[in-house]
């Protein structure tokens, strides 16, 4: 049997959080998956999406489909009250859904009929606050791609739903078909859910069955830790040679160049952020302003200071 996903729009919604995730089960049909994909709306009508394009629709969301239930989220759609169709379509798809997922803050809609209270989830950065405060039973994971809690998936802002049907593709046909998908659509595999969903995206297309994930998603993790050949094969469970070897032949880079790729990423987030270049040094591993500084004229040919100001 085909892999059911069922997608809701409604007027305002992000079109990319449709799109994105649209894409990743269309590219993994063309390789070989088998997902069945249906758009519905609260009342089968075609809906004006946020970019003021039309999108039209296979039907009403009237029915409690098997398979995935995809809930996109909206530009300022938590400034208002839901309304009762939209809250009622959310309730009617998930009601016998096998798996239930959200983009962005299409999770503030799975809270609002009481499916997140006791879960984790998460949502788009700029939302978590007000995510928290409104539903109070949710623990809320603010920094994350996406969260799994039992069949439930939530992911943060806009991009994320890629990530989160990769991850899918990967439970339901392997890494290797998800592995496919990501580099058709020129986009990185390895971002794991517990990534900032702040930093760039700089992960390898590394299936679960190589030594190497749980390794990358700790490094991704914190990258300020003191990562050594020593730490990162022990933490791989392999040689220091042959993780040298995985990391060639694998991400196509050493250990050590791989540790200073993100910690750059994690250090351009924290001045994004608001943080000085003293505090973004240390926080993301590097130390010192001038290692900082080096590194960011070298990979990217401004200081960290001037990054700052035009961020």
């Amino acid at each position: 049997m085909p892999h059911r996903v069922t997608i809701l729009a409604f007027d305002g919604v992000t079109m990319i959080d449709i799109a994105g995730p649209s894409d990743v089960f269309g590219h993994a049909n063309r390789l070989g998956a088998d997902y069945e994909l249906r758009v519905v709306s609260p009342d089968g009508q075609p809906v004006r999406t946020a970019s003021g394009t039309t999108l039209g629709v296979d039907g009403a969301a009237d029915d409690s489909p098997k398979g995935t239930v995809l809930v996109p989220g909206a530009y300022g759609m938590v400034d208002f009250p839901f309304t009762g169709p939209l809250v009622e379509a959310v309730r009617r798809l998930v009601s016998d859904a096998d798996r239930i997922t959200s983009v962005c803050t299409g999770s503030f809609l799975l809270a609002e009929i009481g499916l997140l209270d006791g879960r984790k989830a998460t949502t788009h950065w700029r939302q978590v606050d007000r995510f928290g405060q409104r539903y109070p039973d949710v623990a809320v994971q603010p920094d994350a791609l996406y969260v799994r809690d039992g069949n439930v998936v939530t992911s943060a802002g806009v991009s994320s739903g890629i990530d989160l049907a990769l991850a899918l593709v990967e439970d339901d046909f392997g890494p290797a078909l998800a592995a496919e998908v990501a580099q058709a659509m020129v986009v990185f595999m390895q971002r794991p859910g517990g990534q900032s969903q702040f930093s760039a995206p700089s992960r390898a297309h590394v299936g679960r069955d190589s030594p190497l994930r749980t390794l990358l998603d700790a490094v991704a993790a914190d990258p300020a830790e003191h990562w050594t050949v020593s730490t990162m094969s022990a933490r791989a469970a392999v040689s220091p040679r042959q993780l040298s070897r995985l990391f060639h032949d694998e991400i196509g880079t050493t250990p050590a160049r791989y540790v200073e790729l993100v910690r750059l990423e994690a250090a351009q987030d924290l001045l994004s952020r608001g943080h000085t270049v003293a505090s973004a040094a240390a926080r993301s591993g590097f130390g010192s302003d001038e290692t900082l500084r080096r590194v960011f004229v070298q990979r990217l040919g401004v200081t960290p200071g001037a990054y700052r100001a035009q961020h």
